[in-house]
């Protein structure tokens, strides 16, 4: 799930009032699995309609997207596209988790053990190209631009941010640094309280901000030597890293001897190269449009309450706040509703 920097870098906390007038560029992949595994029930099972089909994702995009625009804050979402060729291991890799967690999930369920159920549930979450287009056709109906990235969406939300175009990128993984994106904002779609794995107790989750230029100041590298770094310990794209190699070693390894090219040592991958220019110069979509717009209330109402078993008044309430932000002033939807 991306390079995990966590120990090397600081982290600012932040308030969602600062985020307030400004446009953020979402990990749409990374939102949408989050919503699927943290929206469940008791012993695991995801929520669904009528006829089976998994609403999670759009309940929390819903949800969590009008409190955002009533807040003053404007999302885009950024969808993955074809990964890069070098990511198949790691993809591989995830689907042998999830479908050992199947296993274990039904197993815990046939004991009642339904903590342990809903705790392989989560780990065994998959988007779905259907629950993808849902997504997208949701969004439409929201008024709410997105992007269709043709590689990595974290790639593309980076470029979005550098460009100027949004002010941050949000993402739940260390990568959109890798990629260049000037700000980085964490927990911004599960900010609020969760309760510990086994554990009877809640904490806040909070948002997080990292800025770039910051953390490269604090740890004396450049963008290219953060990503030599990252190689060391592992990413997507050479997931192993290298053994016993971890992150304050892997800094230390590069400010000795300033790039991958000049460490010998066993286990480096061959393809490096490959791997840094993937970071330095990934595929995205220079040419988009950014456009919000009121929601389409009735087409709202149509595709979730209608078609997807949503509650009409909750629905509505999650557009009035949208309205809400939107022009900044109080209203109701009477006017929407005949």
């Amino acid at each position: 799930m991306g390079v995990n920097l966590s120990d090397l870098i600081s982290k600012k906390k932040i308030t969602f009032d600062e985020l307030k007038g400004r446009v953020v560029a979402i990990d749409a992949y990374n939102a949408l699995y989050q919503f699927l595994t943290i929206i469940r029930g008791a012993s695991g099972e995801p929520l669904m309609d009528s006829r089976g089909r998994i609403t999670s994702h759009l309940s929390g995009l819903l949800y969590r997207t009008s409190n955002l625009i009533e807040k003053g804050i404007k999302p885009i979402y950024v969808f993955d596209g074809k990964p890069p060729a070098l990511k198949e291991v790691e993809l591989k890799r995830r689907l042998t988790i999830k479908e050992e967690a199947i296993i274990k999930y039904e197993e815990a369920i046939k004991r009642g053990a339904l903590e342990e159920a809903r705790k392989y549930a989560q780990m065994s979450a998959k988007l779905k190209d259907e629950m993808v287009e849902d997504a997208k056709q949701l969004l439409n109906l929201l008024g709410v631009p997105w992007i269709q990235a043709p590689s990595e969406g974290e790639a593309q939300a980076a470029f979005i941010a550098a460009k100027g175009d949004a002010w941050c990128a949000s993402s739940q993984d260390y990568d959109s640094l890798l990629f260049g994106a000037p700000r980085l904002v964490r927990n911004l779609t599960i900010s609020g309280k969760r309760k510990l794995p086994k554990k009877n107790v809640y904490i806040e989750v909070e948002l997080e901000l990292i800025e770039l230029d910051k953390v490269l100041k604090e740890l004396g590298l450049t963008r290219e030597q953060l990503i030599d770094l990252a190689i060391l310990i592992g990413t997507d794209y050479n997931p192993e890293g290298i053994k016993g190699i971890g992150p304050k070693t892997a800094l230390k390894l590069i400010k000795e001897y300033g790039k991958l090219e000049a460490i010998k040592i066993d286990g480096l991958p061959e393809n490096f190269l490959e791997i840094r220019e993937i970071f330095l110069k990934p595929k995205v979509e220079e040419q988009y449009v950014l456009k919000w717009s009121k929601p389409d209330v009735n087409g709202v109402i149509q595709f979730l309450c209608k078609e997807r078993d949503f509650s009409e008044s909750r629905v509505k309430t999650a557009l009035e706040k949208m309205l809400s932000g939107l022009t900044q002033e109080k209203r109701t939807l009477e006017s929407f509703f005949g």
